[in-house]
């Protein structure tokens, strides 16, 4: 049986960063045992957060552009490392942050 794909309460999500919700889509990506590619990157972030990383004309489809910017960022605060040639992981402190993030979401009731 095919795994439910965790979503959220766009009230909620809307007040939380864009690099915030990246780390926890990577953290979500790794600790369901897949490496981390841009592509399945960019398809958990849009699944669990559609109004953050969807188009603004195109609501139903995922804009990767949303994604470009704070990758880097991300990277040059060492938080993530890898690229989209390749795939992406969190260094300790990103990994860090992501868990705390979690954990925030699960205390807010983020999960519909």
């Amino acid at each position: 049986m095919p795994k439910k794909e965790k979503t959220f309460d766009q009230e909620l999500y809307k007040k939380v960063r864009i690099t915030d919700l990246i780390l926890f889509g990577i953290n979500s990506i790794i600790e369901g045992e897949e490496k981390c590619t841009f592509e399945r990157l960019i398809k958990e972030c849009f699944t669990m957060f559609p109004q953050t990383f969807s188009f603004l004309k195109y609501p139903r489809w995922p804009d990767s552009r949303k994604l470009d910017r704070p990758l880097r960022l991300l990277r040059k605060r060492k938080l993530i490392t890898g690229d989209p040639q390749t795939y992406f992981s969190l260094t300790k402190l990103g990994k860090k942050i992501a868990e705390e993030i979690a954990k925030t979401f699960h205390q807010r009731r983020l999960f519909k």
